[in-house]
Order: C-alpha cells, then sequence, then structure tokens
C-alpha cells in the first residue's frame, strides 16, 4: 500500500477525524481495551502451531501495548499448513482469525499487477522494455521513457499520487469517496519525474496503477478481468477480489486503528478501496495468499528470459521493509534473512500490515497478517519486532536455527 499518504494518514489530525467521522456509525462501546484470546488449532485441514515458541512470541506480539488486536501466521509446505494465530479476528467476539477470513492485502497488490504484466510480457503481448510513450501517450511527455520494468521495480521516478496535496484533501474529506481509479494520476500530472529512470529506487504508488494501465491499453481488456483470467482463475483464488468500493465479504479480518489508552477503532469498512486501485486495493485471506505467492515467487508459467528479469534484483525496501536485507525486483521483493532468501511483498493500510513470502521453487510459502497498520512512522518499534518475529518465521519455514529469541 501507498507510502503516504495512507500508510500515514491516521497520524495526520485533520485525517483521523475524517476516519472516525467515517465509522462513527458504528458503535464502539461495545469494543474491549484489549484483544481477546484465541488459542491454535486447524481448521479445513490446516494444522495448528507445532513450534510452541513461536506461537509464544506470536500472541506476545499481539499483546505488546499498541499492538495488533489479531495476527495469523501461515506457514505451507506440500500442501501441508501449520497455523499460528492470536488475539482476536473481531473485537469483542473472541473469535481467532482464520485462514479463510477476508483482509485488505494492501500493498501485496502490486505482486498481482506483476503477474498481470510480467504474463502478457511472456506471451509476447508487450515488452518490459515498452515506454510510458508507446502505451499511455497521453501522460505527460516527460515520462514517456519510463519503461514497464522500471515501473515494476520502482526505478521509474513517477512521482507518487498519494502524496499529492489535493488527492490527501480528497481522501481525509471523504476516506469513503469512490475515485476514479484509472484517473488517479491526474493528481501528479504536473509534476516532472524525481529523477532519471533507472537512476535511483524510490518505492511510488503511481508505479503501479500506471502498470495497470498499460495492461488495459495491451490488451483492450479491463483490469479486473485480467486479475481473474491471468491469476484468480488458473490459481483457484475464489476468495480474492478488487473492489471499488469500502465493504467487505465476509468473514472477514477487522482491522483497527490502535491507539492507547484509546480502545481500538475499526476501520475495515472505513476506506474506499478506490483511491489505491491496482496499487493496494486487493482483499483476499490468508489462504488464497499463500497459493498466489507460491506460485508468483516460483515463477510459475513464466519462461526463463522473463524470469531472469523477474529476479533481477536493485538495492531498496518494500514498504513497511520486510524481514532481514530488502532487493527489489520486478514486482516481488527478495527478503535475505540469517537463515535463508524468500520471495514475497509486503503492504500496509490503515488497519492492515501484510507479508507474504515463498521459495524460489514455490514450493514453501509464509503469510503474516496483522489487523493494525504497523509501518515505519506509526510504530517504528513495533515494527523492527515484527521484522524480528517475521524472519523467525522464514527460519521455521525453511527448518533452519530456532528463533533467536528461544
Amino acid at each position: 500500500m501507498p507510502t503516504r499518504p495512507l500508510p500515514h494518514i491516521l497520524s495526520r489530525p485533520l485525517a483521523r477525524r475524517a476516519v472516525v467521522a467515517a465509522v462513527a456509525a458504528a458503535s464502539l462501546a461495545g469494543l474491549m481495551t484489549g484483544p481477546a484470546r484465541a488459542g491454535g488449532g486447524g481448521e479445513g485441514g490446516d494444522g495448528g502451531p507445532v513450534d510452541r515458541e513461536l506461537q509464544r512470541r506470536l500472541q506476545a506480539f499481539v499483546d505488546t501495548p499498541g499492538g495488533p488486536p489479531g495476527a495469523i501466521a501461515v506457514l505451507t509446505t506440500g500442501g501441508h499448513s501449520e497455523v499460528y494465530r492470536a488475539g482476536t479476528a473481531e473485537v469483542g467476539t473472541g473469535r481467532p482469525p482464520r485462514t479463510t477470513d477476508h483482509m485488505r492485502i494492501a500493498s501485496v497488490a502490486k505482486a498481482f499487477s506483476g503477474a498481470v504484466a510480467l504474463h502478457l510480457a511472456d506471451r509476447g503481448r508487450i515488452s518490459l522494455d515498452d515506454t510510458l510513450g508507446r502505451w499511455l501517450p497521453r501522460l505527460p511527455a516527460a515520462w514517456h521513457r519510463v519503461t514497464v520494468a522500471q515501473l515494476l521495480d520502482h526505478t521509474s521516478g513517477l512521482p507518487d499520487y498519494t502524496e499529492s496535496p489535493t488527492f490527501i484533501e480528497e481522501f481525509a474529506a471523504d476516506p469513503r469517496r469512490r475515485f476514479d481509479s484509472r484517473t488517479l494520476l491526474r493528481y501528479v500530472a504536473g509534476e516532472p519525474l524525481r529523477f532519471r529512470p533507472g537512476s535511483a529506487y524510490r518505492y511510488s504508488n503511481s508505479d503501479n496503477i500506471a502498470v495497470a494501465l498499460i495492461a488495459e491499453a495491451a490488451t483492450g481488456t479491463r483490469y479486473e478481468q485480467l486479475l481473474d483470467e491471468i491469476v484468480y482463475r488458473p490459481l483457484g483464488l475464489r476468495a480474492t477480489s478488487l473492489p471499488q468500493g469500502y465493504r467487505l465479504p465476509r468473514p472477514y479480518l477487522h482491522g483497527y486503528a490502535v491507539d492507547p489508552p484509546s480502545p481500538p477503532e475499526d476501520l475495515s469498512t472505513a476506506i474506499s478501496a478506490s483511491g489505491v486501485w491496482a496499487s493496494g486495493g486487493i482483499v483476499s485471506t490468508p489462504r488464497d495468499l499463500g497459493a498466489f505467492i507460491r506460485a508468483w515467487a516460483g515463477g510459475r508459467g513464466l519462461g526463463p528470459a522473463v524470469r531472469h528479469r523477474q529476479l533481477t534484483f536493485v538495492a531498496g525496501s518494500s514498504e513497511p521493509a520486510g524481514p532481514g536485507r530488502n532487493e527489489a525486483g520486478l514486482a516481488l521483493f527478495a527478503y535475505r534473512t540469517r537463515c535463508g532468501t524468500v520471495y514475497g511483498h509486503t503492504g500496509n493500510f490503515p488497519g492492515y500490515t501484510q507479508l507474504a513470502a515463498a521459495t524460489e521453487d514455490g514450493r514453501r510459502s509464509l503469510t503474516v497478517s496483522l489487523t493494525s497498520q504497523v509501518n515505519s512512522v506509526t510504530n517504528p518499534r513495533l515494527l523492527a519486532t515484527l521484522r524480528g518475529l517475521q524472519e523467525d518465521f522464514v527460519c521455521r519455514l525453511l527448518k533452519r536455527p530456532k528463533p533467536h529469541g528461544a
């Protein structure tokens, strides 16, 4: 999800008041000041926690002051899953998070736009070296030399539309506003590139909006339909979608703003997905997300030339930073941990924080989903703890040394 303003927008007083107003109709009187306790245990054939120390540490993370009301981590190898969960899917109910609960996956949606683009490149519909000028000539002429590959690894230099004062003002005025997703780049159309394309790394939500628009221009097909044809159906992702509104399919993980000593504020349906679209609007479940990241990190359906480009990395971290040392590929980050490397994407959105990663062969995957937003601005100390916990889950996934806190 966006670096600015959406991951940080709740720290802006005006925007926070707007979001609170958007959920004012919901009764907050019954919200608990702390998360309900929920033990492990599987559902739908998934196994419960195997590593008790990891389960303890996940619970401790949820119990930390300012921690998320709920968390779920799913480690999958060879069709078998270990499910670690703590806290609750909905404050006040005690209902535990489940692998079939819907949630906002935030910037992990960028990996989906990458999957569409690389599929089209592999089949010759576009080239990774095609330019914005070729497919989207109505965009500013100064942007025309930016390539598809530079959009996908955030070396394009495109200004980030979520940093536009006009966008921020409109979003703050009505977080449920339905934006025209296909015109989001107009908020920065008058701005120059931040740097010469390919010369630097800077995470920008504009990049993946442009990728989706290129896919539409090259195929004459709406991006939502391309997702269905290229990603959802081939992978059997029946619980994954790209909505335009603010509602979530049930059941869902409720996402919260956490600001002790105030009770958590439910933001699950406070914000329209239309303002983030291909950059962060997808809704999925832990189970679907794991299936997707195994295919995406494993290069499913990609020929060797495109796969090589996908796994060509530059220095740069996802937002928020993932475990270990981060490097940026084409809509895919390498997370180089002390136990080995996994490939995936992170994301954060008001109410949610996500990590989805898998091994290069696509046989093992890890998803970690939180029901609050944790990043370097909202809570840097908690993010540092989260990254350490994520790395320990990677070690468990790769069956390497025990957690450093054990």
